[in-house]
């Protein structure tokens, strides 16, 4: 039998996996699979963990996050593991299986692994560290790290949502200025988003982006009012059909590579896990990641997800 490790973080998300452990790896094991299980409790050293990555295994399954997700891609790219990665959505969010095509149900999700295509998707890399999803800073974008695991748990996304009411009280507008291959801004700014994926906490955001075109997504949301801002946004992303274009209020920029610097030092955010200080460099890698994904869907099935 081939053999898969499976990475999980047992304290990830409202779908837990570790109750479905059993299926899981009876499922595997029907399809010719033996499973290794690796269990993150977070009290292994990064080179721990490191270890029991490498091997002659067939694929990673890992199941978490975005926040795991972010973990285990920058422990296998920084340390030139090229093993193709799966990713079962048992976190919050859940964003970068969810434009991987992943479905939400983890049955179903494995279904689709066993039966998927390998493919090569972009990252995005801050200075020396990746991303996979999404890069921000400003109103709401480290809601993730503030939010308690065990309110997340229980309250899913509504836990976010809760924790981030109290910033309004206390958030100051940044001052952004980004030089880019695609355009350049120099300006105020609510939030600030570079995206390689499509969503930031399940929120339809970035529309024009694909995960393997070589190419991010800045979008800044300006203006001098938060509340204003943030019905702004709501009302766009609640759109039935994507919209032709950006809301007025909001500067759209596509670019391979981008520095960009904040007139003070602002926390930042990187797929939930906490980013480095201003000033950044960001680039898109393109292909730098081999995964596992649902094999080509029907545009039916595309729009869905857009």
């Amino acid at each position: 039998m081939k053999e898969v490790r499976f990475i999980y973080n047992p304290k990830s998300g409202e779908n837990t996996v570790v109750g479905r452990l059993d299926e899981i790896i009876g499922l595997y094991q029907s399809h010719g699979y033996t499973i290794v299980p690796l269990r993150l409790d977070f009290t292994q050293t990064d080179m721990e963990v490191v270890s029991e990555l490498k091997g002659r295994y067939d694929h990673l399954l890992v199941a978490g996050g975005d926040g795991t997700v972010n973990y285990i891609v920058n422990l296998v790219k920084g340390n030139g593991i090229s093993t193709p990665m799966a990713f079962l959505p048992s976190g919050t969010a859940n964003d970068f299986a969810t434009v991987l095509g992943m479905p939400s149900d983890i049955m179903e999700a494995c279904k689709e692994i066993l039966n998927g295509q390998i493919c090569d998707v972009d990252l995005g890399k801050v200075n020396d560290r990746w991303f996979a999803n999404v890069f921000s800073c400003g109103l709401f974008t480290d809601i993730s790290q503030k939010t308690p695991t065990a309110l997340k748990n229980t309250f899913g996304k509504l836990a976010y949502y809760a924790t981030g009411v109290g910033d309004l009280v206390h958030f100051r507008k940044l001052h952004l200025k980004i030089e880019s291959d695609g355009g350049n801004y120099d300006g105020p700014s609510v939030i600030f988003f570079v995206f390689n994926g499509k969503t930031a906490g399940k929120l339809r955001l970035a529309y024009l982006s694909e995960i393997d075109d070589g190419m991010l997504d800045i979008l800044i949301l300006k203006g001098d009012n938060p509340f204003e801002s943030i019905q702004t946004v709501m009302h766009y992303v609640t759109l039935p059909r994507k919209p032709k274009r950006y809301p007025a209020g909001m500067e759209h920029i596509r670019c391979k590579k981008l520095k960009a610097e904040c007139d003070t030092q602002e926390i930042t955010d990187m797929d939930g896990q906490p980013g480095p200080g201003f000033p950044v460099e960001i680039t898109c890698e393109k292909g730098a990641l081999k995964v596992i994904r649902p094999k080509k869907q029907s545009k039916k099935n595309r729009n869905k997800l857009e």
